[in-house]
């Protein structure tokens, strides 16, 4: 009797264990469950970009400290997800460029209605030792995209106070940590 009230026990455990799974309450992919779970990409559009370049002398290189700071927001009244890297891309002209890289496969990020998702950035400026500056761009504008979308937005390059700014990067590529969200409001 002892061991069927244990198995019984036991197989109810592991049915609402079964049950809860089923229902999809997990979190492994990042994005919540219920109806957030079915809204759609976030879109450039539907997204207020600001690329800020953090405070600095240029020196912040190797410190652990990022040197910008890419921010969208979503400005649309429901839910979206945001689910990778950005592509983000600066320009000289139809010359050089720098473009965004990030490592891995980021989880997807369900965005309410104003919150928002931040990627900071590293980046080797020209003067840096061991900078390549044949290989820089200057420039006071990037051009940025949502994962999953094919539009793409001119977003201007700002200081830390919000004054328009100029980014000054070399090499081939800006190294782009994992996008977070943030809470609205922040």
């Amino acid at each position: 009797m002892r061991v069927t009230t244990r198995l019984a026990g036991g197989l109810a455990l592991l049915t609402t264990g079964l049950a809860l799974t089923a229902c999809g309450t997990g979190t492994a992919t990042g994005t919540t469950a219920g109806p957030e779970a079915a809204a759609p990409h976030c879109r450039t559009a539907s997204l207020t970009w600001t690329l800020s370049l953090l405070q600095g002398d240029g020196t912040r290189q190797g410190t652990g400290r990022p040197d910008a700071r890419l921010t969208a927001v979503n400005k649309g009244p429901g839910p979206c997800v945001f689910a990778g890297y950005p592509l983000l891309e600066i320009h000289n002209g139809k010359a050089e460029s720098v473009e965004g890289t990030g490592r891995g496969r980021p989880a997807s990020l369900t965005l309410p209605g104003g919150a928002s998702v931040t990627v900071d950035l590293d980046y080797t400026r020209r003067g840096t030792k061991g900078a390549d500056d044949n290989w820089c761009v200057r420039q006071g504008e990037a051009s940025v995209r949502a994962p999953h979308d094919t539009r793409g937005a001119v977003v201007p390059v700002t200081d830390a106070h919000g004054k328009a700014a100029t980014i000054d990067a070399c090499g081939e590529t800006l190294a782009m940590a994992v996008p977070r969200r943030t809470p609205a409001g922040s």
